[in-house]
């Protein structure tokens, strides 16, 4: 009776085990479908399907869909208004020309505004540097003016009035820094 008992037993885990692999086969099938394997070097990619359709539908849309399309992902995605000043390629020589004339007869633009760019930096002077950029540089704590000043070459400001920009390269050039302007 015993006997029995372990017999049936043995014999409902060996289904119970040939039950679970059997329903992890079609899984495992499955899974390895999806593995796509890797381009040779030399062959072109195969476009991603969902990024192909998503462009052959914007190609079949009109201008006002794609004017609207952009607004809409403007806003989506938080992106800023853009200006473009458009170019007039089909104006002729005589256009161009005219345009001679007036840059002659125009006085040379003066740049007001500059550049304050970090070349390089004297590594015995980092500390200080670090100090001096921390001061300078409005809203700016210790850990932000260090990985700033290992960030070399990076723009200190922009957009600053030549006496502003001559300070600034003056105060950055006695703490160990080599600054251009531009």
């Amino acid at each position: 009776m015993q006997i029995t008992r372990l017999v049936l037993r043995q014999l409902r885990r060996q289904i119970h085990v040939q039950r679970q692999y059997s329903a992890a086969a079609p899984a495992a099938a499955a899974a390895a479908e999806k593995l796509v394997p890797p381009v040779p070097e030399g062959v072109a990619k195969p476009p991603n399907p969902k990024l192909d359709s998503i462009v052959n539908n914007i190609a079949a849309l009109n201008l006002l869909e794609v004017a609207e399309l952009s607004t809409l992902l403007k806003q989506k995605l938080n992106l800023p208004e853009t200006a473009f000043a458009p170019q007039f390629a089909a104006a002729g020589p005589a256009r161009a020309a005219a345009a001679d004339d007036e840059e002659e007869a125009a006085p040379k633009k003066v740049q007001t505004s500059f550049k304050v760019k970090m070349i390089k930096f004297d590594e015995k002077q980092k500390v200080a540097l670090i100090k001096e950029v921390k001061n300078l540089l409005e809203g700016m704590n210790l850990v932000q003016a260090k990985k700033f000043v290992e960030s070399a070459p990076t723009i200190v400001k922009e957009d600053v009035t030549k006496e502003e920009a001559e300070k600034l390269k003056e105060a950055l050039a006695k703490a160990g820094a080599i600054i251009e302007i531009e």
